[in-house]
């Protein structure tokens, strides 16, 4: 093996590939990455056995075709400290891998590619195409309220729905659920797949081109992602997500718009005097008025009030803060409406206009 390439057309697919790669593994060869030269093509593969991501990157010039695989971690640190702009000339001498740019010289340690573990290949059941920006803005309206390390394993992931033309994204932790829907050019058949925790992050990182498409494929077991640059594959969860519709409250007669920026202000300020362990705020409505309370052991008190649209009885309802804050942070309207049933139910927090997002949050009590 025997190449050119420019560095940052390296360090692009490289730094894609190397968040696939578990670093604390007891198999050696998953802290490396499998390397594929062809006669105008570099591609690079990295996996943990779960989540399996591979990038490209086109290469011209002399070049001695052959396929290896060198340290991730080393090597991504070794082209991240070159400057802009330099050639690395690379080749593979016996099971050495050597790297040269300018005056500098690594020499890195290499296994055989042979035993490099290949994610299988699965049937899609599913395929279809979206603007890498649609799926984007799924994504992140929704993970931040998956579970992280639940004993109840498949709520550390995300729940992909597919219904017609329509694709949905829920996340929810026990305490909090997270909804977005969004409509797409394809007519798809009922579908509900877990996509887990670092699938759903490593995903997300290859998303960096709003108006590029990306096409997905869903089968029983895995989820593949394609883009002009890379390949993602995650394996799927095999576990039974809750019934999100159940959780969705129903009845609500109590309805509060308030500013979404006055509201976000109003409770950043008062969690800081809010229980450090807790994180609980009370919230008292009137008509036309929000009145939030926090306070800590330290008999620290805040009282934030803020004028909103709500006419029903008067109400008092308590909350943790860091839950609100998350669903304010990723609503995108100016607005946003709040519909309560008593003190003791979960509250529906959505765009004041658009209804795309919803958001339930569980009362606390306090």
């Amino acid at each position: 093996m025997k190449f050119s390439i420019d560095r940052d057309a390296l360090l692009k697919p490289l730094q894609l590939v190397c968040g696939a790669v578990e670093r604390r593994h007891n198999l050696p060869i998953l802290a490396n990455l499998l390397v594929e030269v062809s006669e105008t093509s570099l591609k690079m593969t990295g996996t943990d056995l779960e989540v399996e991501l591979v990038g490209q990157a086109d290469i011209s010039g002399e070049v001695n075709p052959g396929r290896t695989t060198v340290p991730a971690k080393k090597l991504l640190d070794i082209v991240k400290s070159f400057p802009d702009q330099t050639e690395l000339q690379i080749e593979q001498q016996d099971n050495k891998w050597l790297l040269r740019c300018g005056r500098s010289r690594f020499t890195l340690a290499t296994l055989p590619a042979e035993e490099y573990p290949n994610v299988e290949a699965f049937e899609a059941d599913i395929e279809f195409t979206l603007k890498q920006g649609t799926l984007k803005s799924l994504i992140d309206s929704t993970q931040f309220s998956m579970a992280n390390q639940d004993v109840r394993y498949y709520l550390n992931g995300l729940l992909v729905e597919t219904e017609g033309n329509v694709l949905r994204t829920i996340a929810t932790d026990g305490h909090r659920l997270a909804l977005s829907h969004r409509q797409i050019e394809a007519q798809l058949p009922e579908k509900q797949v877990i996509v887990p925790r670092k699938g759903v992050m490593e995903l997300a990182r290859l998303l960096d081109s709003e108006d590029q498409d990306i096409t997905i494929a869903i089968g029983d077991n895995a989820i593949r992602a394609t883009t002009a640059h890379a390949v993602f594959t995650s394996k799927l969860v095999d576990g039974r997500f809750p019934d999100y519709r159940r959780v969705l409250p129903k009845g609500g007669d109590k309805v509060v718009v308030a500013s979404r920026n006055h509201f976000k202000q109003a409770l950043t300020r008062a969690s800081i005097l809010s229980n450090e362990k807790f994180r609980g705020v009370r919230i008292q409505l009137e008509q036309n008025l929000l009145k939030i309370t926090a306070n800590n052991p330290e008999q620290e008190e805040a009282e934030e009030i803020i004028d909103v649209e709500y006419e029903s009885q008067s109400l008092e309802i308590g909350f943790n803060v860091s839950y609100l804050l998350d669903v304010l942070n990723n609503l995108r309207s100016d607005d946003v409406r709040i519909t309560l049933i008593d003190g003791n139910s979960s509250a529906l927090i959505e765009n004041h206009l658009e209804q795309d997002s919803m958001y339930v949050v569980m009362p606390m009590r306090l």
